[in-house]
């Protein structure tokens, strides 16, 4: 069985990690950071917002279970990609939306799907597409962060609804179904 790897920025890693982790076929979901210029960079760097890294999800899928095609599908579904480094209260070019692709196929597969995704956003789509860098896994106390902390505030309000998205819109793909 091949596993690909899709790395993803839309916002808080704990978003993203929570959802991807209730999808089929995905077999891992860490939390990192990726693009800035700071080698091993702390949360509290990355937050300042001065070291360039986004905050992402490093999603290891198996492609017969689901399509990169997919995992982008649901990407585009969880974050408004017409914000630039913003979703919601969170603020800073660490929370720009971003896909760092990690080959030609990916890139093709991404240049599609934000083509397709200007179609149906009524603003510009602002996600960047880049390629592969330098990936940071995040410290310990973000991985997992949402299963662990399901009514701390911000998972409570932020991070459930997307989770609740995910299961609305892509039921079929959701390992609650």
């Amino acid at each position: 069985m091949a596993t690909e790897i899709a790395v993803l920025g839309g916002g808080c890693f704990w978003c993203l990690e929570a959802v991807y982790q209730q999808v089929k076929g995905v077999q891992s979901v860490e939390s990192g950071y990726t693009g800035g210029s700071v080698v091993n960079p702390s949360y509290e760097q990355v937050c300042g917002g001065q070291t360039g890294h986004a905050e992402v999800v490093k999603l290891a899928f198996d492609p017969q279970q689901i399509s990169y095609r997919e995992i982008l599908e649901i990407f585009f579904t969880i974050h408004d990609p017409t914000t630039l480094n913003r979703q919601g209260n969170d603020v800073g070019t660490q929370y720009r939306s971003v896909i760092y692709y990690q080959d030609a196929t990916q890139h093709d597969t991404a240049k599609h799907i934000i083509a397709e995704m200007a179609l149906v956003w009524d603003a510009p789509i602002v996600t960047e597409l880049s390629p592969p860098q330098t990936y940071y896994r995040a410290e310990d106390y973000h991985q997992n962060y949402f299963v662990q902390h399901p009514f701390q505030g911000y998972c409570a309000f932020v991070v459930a609804p997307k989770v609740a998205k995910l299961r609305e819109v892509f039921a079929e793909k959701s390992k609650l179904e």
